[in-house]
C-alpha cells in the first residue's frame, strides 16, 4: 500500500522573535513528533555538517524520520553531506545547488556527477526548484530536465510563482509549464506564493486565490505520482513555512500569522488530498 509521510522543517521552527529567545531542539523535535508529523528536516551545507551531527539523538529519541535540504557550494560539497545523510538514514537529499552555469547545457555534466556520486553512495537524491541556486528560473530547469531525464526533482512551487510573476488566472502555458514539473517531483514542499511574495497567510480572504491554486497543484502532484508509483512506495511531503524574512513582519518585527498553526493547516490539507485519492 502507498504511504504519505508529512515532515516539518527543522530551520521552519526557528522564531526569529525580536525578544524571546529561541526554542531548543529537544523542544523542537518534541512539539514536531506530538504534532503527528512522520519526519523532520534538517537544512546544511558542507561547513554545517558537524554541528548538524548532533542532533542525530533527537531523530532517533522522537522516532522521526530524516530529510536533508542540502546547499552544495561547489562540486566537491555534496559527497560529505551524503555521507551525512546515509548516517541519518535519510529519505533522501534535497539539492538547492549553489553551483549555477548560465547556459543549462553547462550544468549537465555538474547533474550528472552529483547523480553518480549519489547512485555509489547509495542516496536518492532530488533537485530542488529554488531561487539563487541552480533551479532559479522555471525556464532554464524545463531545458534542464529536458536535457536529463534521469534527473527527478522536489518541487517548491513557490519560487516559480514569484520567478515568472504568475498572473492569475494561471494560464494554459504556465499551467502546462507547471503540470511539467509535477511530472518530474518525488516530493512536493508546502508553502503559498503570490506573484510578489514568497510566503503568504493561509487565511487572509485576499490570498484565497493562491490558496486554491496551490491546492489544486499539490493535488495534480500526488495524483501523477501515486499513478506512476507502485503499491509499497512513499511520498514524502515536507511543510516549509520559513521563519522572517521568509514570514512578513510589521513594524515590531512581529510576524502577521502563526506559521506553526499553518503548518498544521497544510498537513491537514495534504492528509486530506491524499485520502481523497486512494
Amino acid at each position: 500500500m502507498q504511504q504519505l509521510k508529512v515532515y516539518q522543517s527543522l530551520w521552519a521552527m526557528e522564531q526569529r522573535h525580536p525578544t524571546k529567545k529561541e526554542p531548543s531542539d529537544e523542544h523542537n523535535f518534541k512539539k514536531i513528533k506530538k504534532a503527528g508529523f512522520s519526519g523532520a528536516t534538517i537544512d546544511l551545507a558542507a561547513h554545517e555538517i558537524k554541528a548538524f551531527r548532533a542532533k542525530k539523538h533527537h531523530f532517533i529519541e522522537n522516532n522521526l524520520g530524516c530529510m536533508v535540504n542540502a546547499f552544495p557550494y561547489k562540486v566537491g560539497d555534496l559527497g560529505p553531506i551524503l555521507n551525512l545523510a546515509k548516517e541519518f538514514d535519510a529519505c533522501f537529499v534535497n539539492i538547492i545547488g549553489g553551483v549555477m552555469p548560465i547556459d543549462y547545457k553547462d550544468a549537465v555534466p555538474l547533474v550528472y556527477t552529483w547523480m553518480e556520486e549519489a547512485d555509489k553512495a547509495n542516496i536518492k537524491i532530488l533537485f530542488e526548484t529554488h531561487r539563487d541556486s541552480l533551479l532559479n528560473d522555471l525556464y532554464y530547469t524545463l531545458q534542464l530536465i529536458d536535457a536529463v531525464p534521469e534527473m527527478r526533482l522536489c518541487a517548491d512551487l513557490s519560487h516559480f510563482v514569484v520567478d515568472r510573476e504568475m498572473w492569475t488566472p494561471i494560464s494554459k502555458s504556465d499551467q502546462q509549464y507547471i503540470t511539467t514539473i509535477l511530472e518530474r517531483s518525488d516530493c512536493f514542499q508546502g508553502r503559498v506564493a503570490s506573484r510578489e511574495q514568497i510566503q503568504i497567510q493561509l487565511n487572509f480572504p485576499q490570498h484565497q486565490v493562491w490558496v486554491d491554486i496551490f491546492k489544486k497543484w499539490w493535488a495534480e502532484g500526488i495524483q501523477k505520482w501515486r499513478e506512476r508509483n507502485g503499491e509499497n512506495k512513499t511520498l514524502y511531503f515536507l511543510c516549509e513555512l520559513g521563519p522572517p524574512g521568509y514570514a512578513i513582519t510589521d513594524a515590531t518585527q512581529l510576524e502577521l500569522s502563526d506559521r506553526w498553526q499553518e503548518a498544521l493547516i497544510i498537513k491537514s490539507w495534504i492528509e486530506t488530498i491524499w485520502q481523497n485519492n486512494d
